[in-house]
């Protein structure tokens, strides 16, 4: 009797540990069409393009959707995401900023599938900073794989352009205000250009950084720093002198990063505060070289700090292609795919060893912004997903216009105040 128990034991056994065997093998079978969702179209298309060709020629049996959707920092990506989402119809993969992005939409919604398998699996927790997995993670599961870091806090310009009116790059927002934005007033060139209504909200973080510190910038999503206090106070101030400096009342709305980049180079203005993903514009489309065609700096007031953002990509629970997404999840972590997206995107791998793998693949721009990710005091961004929900990030273009249409820094900070309460994204308040 006992003899034949043992004998059924070890057969159960073993069809477990064949069921689990296939399971694993229909897990890593990558076959099919995968749809890979995402903003990265235009001139951010070449990027993808070379990540893609990476990945097909590592898994041939699978045809690549590669499905965008235009519109700048995927302010419309997001809109048909969520549709989707909610609509039981999830893309296979999609692109999302790491951070509050994600989390406070997908993964506290359970439809978004635990990777920390992938992680244990390839090494990655050795290969990506503690920061970002921190960022990328909740409740102990890890919810997405980074293929990327940008910068939001550069200062854009081209040197010569300067030389001829005059100013340098301004040391922080007051210089800029006092001296830099009259000389170039004078000269008849916008001293600051900005485009469509999010480039404005990216420039607001980079001037409230520059105003109070990583430390108060960091103290708004923990409750320190109060919505209504004399610091944001006087970074609305700022901001509504500093927007006097730009365009935002005459063609801003209609122009594209792109064409408010296109101006810069043109010489119709001085400066644009924008993420690196212009670097990648600047050398890969209109093939400047940095340091001659085109320079940057930290913005105003911010030097010492890396504003960041990460560009991830995640698996999706429902009827998806499983296996093809974690082959294309695998190839987006490795050193081979990081350093296949980044040089022409403009951005630093998420990985810390990918540059030092293969560093004649990344230009002067690239390099100094890797040496800084790794020395500066980083902080998460506003616009781009990292720092706050996504209800607040969606909800705060309004407080933006109740200060252009108010003039009123205290107008701002009430209404801030308020999207804080509603949304929880600024900490314990009370």
């Amino acid at each position: 009797m006992l003899k034949r128990f043992s004998f059924l034991m070890v057969m159960v056994l073993l069809l477990s540990i064949s069921s689990l065997a296939i399971a694993q093998d229909e897990e890593s079978d990558a076959s099919g069409e995968l749809e890979i969702f995402s903003w990265w179209a235009g001139d951010e298309g070449p990027a993808l393009e070379a990540l893609i060709e990476l990945f097909e020629s590592q898994n041939p049996d699978v045809a690549v959707n590669n499905a965008t959707v235009t519109g700048g920092s995927g302010v419309n990506a997001r809109a048909v995401l969520k549709t989707r989402m909610l609509g039981g119809d999830p893309p296979d993969s999609f692109q999302v900023h790491a951070g509050e992005e994600l989390t406070g939409t997908y993964v506290i919604a359970d439809r978004m599938e635990d990777l920390t398998f992938l992680f244990e699996e390839n090494g990655w927790f050795e290969a990506f900073p503690q920061q970002l997995i921190d960022t990328i993670t909740y409740e102990g599961g890890i919810y997405s794989v980074p293929v990327n870091i940008h910068r939001s806090n550069v200062l854009w310009y081209v040197p010569g352009n300067l030389e001829e009116w005059g100013v340098s790059v301004p040391a922080d927002w007051d210089e800029f205000l006092s001296s830099t934005c009259p000389t170039l007033q004078e000269a008849g060139v916008t001293p600051l250009v900005v485009g469509e209504a999010w480039t404005v909200n990216h420039l607001w973080e980079s001037v409230a950084l520059g105003v109070l510190g990583a430390e108060g910038w960091n103290g708004i999503w923990t409750g320190e720093t109060v919505a209504t206090s004399p610091e944001m106070i006087e970074v609305f101030d700022t901001f509504n002198n500093v927007l006097a400096c730009t365009n935002a009342n005459d063609d801003a709305a209609g122009l594209s990063w792109q064409q408010a980049t296109d101006q810069v180079i043109a010489g119709d203005a001085a400066f644009n505060i924008m993420g690196d993903w212009a670097s990648g514009y600047l050398t890969t489309t209109l093939e400047l070289v940095p340091g001659e065609g085109f320079g940057w700096a930290a913005s105003p007031g911010t030097e010492g700090t890396f504003m960041w953002l990460s560009d991830s990509f995640g698996l999706p629970t429902g009827e998806i292609n499983r296996g093809a997404t974690i082959a294309w999840l695998e190839t987006l972590g490795s050193v081979d795919g990081q350093n296949a997206f980044n040089p022409l995107k403009g951005s630093i791998p998420a990985r810390l060893d990918a540059v030092d793998a293969a560093p004649d693949l990344y230009n002067d721009y690239l390099i100094s912004t890797a040496e800084d990710w790794g020395s500066n005091e980083l902080v998460g961004s506003l616009a781009h997903g990292t720092a706050a929900n996504e209800r607040f990030m969606g909800e705060f273009g309004q407080v933006v216009e109740i200060l252009r249409a108010t003039g009123s820094p205290e107008a701002a900070a009430n209404a801030m105040a308020t999207i804080c309460a509603q949304t929880g994204a600024c900490g314990d308040m009370m």
